[in-house]
């Protein structure tokens, strides 16, 4: 259960538990959906917290709903009463990749859903798991000074085989890929997880992501699950550390 204290919207009515609402913003002149958590308004006033979240790739489609059934969206539902941040949900089309036009999709959304319910703008953070873990770097290297903090969830950024084309498209061609993100991205606070186990994307790379921050003297912590195969992200979103250090994290 949430215990943090964290300012409400003024100007939304009332609600005592939280709502989910389709909404949906136009790109390259395509209407493009997507899903909004509302959270319960608390006692105090104020702005909220804003969360990007981005799908994997079993959770792409055009319905609006898919992007719900795992990682963040479960979590959420579980704590209708208590969550405290507005969450975006976006959804990657049928064999789409968070990349380009998707990415640019996530971001229009993130600015209309803090602009419409009062999100603050100095706490907007991402956070994505498998495919969107990789987007969550891609995402963030095109705006690198748009989020308070970064959860990528059992990522990477080079192909992780298996025949599967994903990669960060933003560093991949770097001589040095990891010191390439490191140095666009080194002053956001990241806490990136993975499964020791993950036999779909292995850790190596966010290994690698993670030695290569440090190197720079990022703020930076990386936990990998002993026990946990790709499904590392029921461990990290039920971690309640993470929450605490995620909302005590503000955009200069």
């Amino acid at each position: 259960m949430f215990s943090i204290a964290l300012p409400g919207c003024s100007s939304m009515p009332s609600r005592t538990t939280g709502e989910f609402l389709e909404r949906e913003v136009t790109i390259q002149g395509v209407q493009r959906r997507y899903q909004v958590f509302l959270p319960a308004t608390p006692a105090s006033k104020g702005k909220l917290p804003v969360i990007l979240f981005l799908h994997g790739s079993g959770e792409r489609g055009s319905d609006n709903k898919l992007q719900l059934v795992a990682g963040l969206g479960p979590y959420v539902r579980k704590h209708l009463a208590d969550f405290p941040a507005i969450v975006v949900f976006p959804q990657v089309e049928e064999n789409g990749e968070w990349m380009g036009a998707n990415v640019d999709m996530a971001l229009a959304a993130t600015e209309a859903a803090t602009r419409e319910f009062n999100g603050d703008p100095r706490r907007i953070y991402l956070t994505g798991l498998s495919m969107g873990g990789y987007g969550t770097w891609e995402t963030a290297l095109k705006t690198p000074n748009r989020f308070a903090a970064l959860v990528p969830i059992c990522g990477g950024i080079l192909i992780p085989g298996g025949g599967r084309a994903l990669y960060v498209t933003e560093v991949a061609n770097a001589p040095d890929p990891y010191a390439a993100l490191a140095s666009q991205l080194k002053h956001v606070p990241i806490w990136i997880f993975h499964g020791a186990k993950d036999d779909v994307v292995l850790p190596n790379d966010d290994r690698k992501t993670f030695a290569a921050l440090k190197a720079v003297g990022a703020d930076v912590q990386y936990t990998e699950f002993p026990d946990e195969n790709h499904n590392s992200w029921d461990a990290t979103y039920n971690h309640d550390a993470m929450w605490t250090w995620l909302f005590a994290q503000r955009r200069h």
